[in-house]
């Protein structure tokens, strides 16, 4: 029986994290209080309570190469400084690649008591 792990937040650090668990084998479940990937690079015109937000005209200071998941490269056609957009299609393609999203419970405050 796989051990099972709690995640909190998908944003880039607990996709990456859902994915390694998968990977070793774990039995991973994101906890998401939004109902949304991404975490602060996802851009809403509302700010909402207890999330950081980002402004509309973001872009990231990293190269596309140095800031992509090893095992999933950003298309060649993307820009190499990303908008806060195109930073979050690749994350939605990337959860979609490794069929991640069925790991995440969204609009969870907290993760339950085990």
């Amino acid at each position: 029986m796989a051990k099972k792990v709690a995640i909190v937040g998908a944003g880039v650090s607990g996709l990456a994290s859902i994915k390694c668990c998968l990977d070793e084998g774990l039995e991973p479940t994101c906890f998401e209080r939004s109902d949304d990937i991404g975490g602060v690079w996802r851009f809403t015109e509302d700010v909402e309570e207890g999330r950081a937000s980002l402004y509309r005209s973001v872009v990231s200071n990293t190269c596309k190469e140095m800031s992509a998941f090893a095992d999933f490269p950003y298309p060649e056609d993307f820009p190499v400084f990303l908008p806060h957009a195109k930073l979050l299609e690749y994350l939605r393609m990337y959860t979609k690649h490794f069929d991640l999203q069925k790991h995440i419970q969204f609009k969870v405050r907290s993760p339950p008591p085990p």
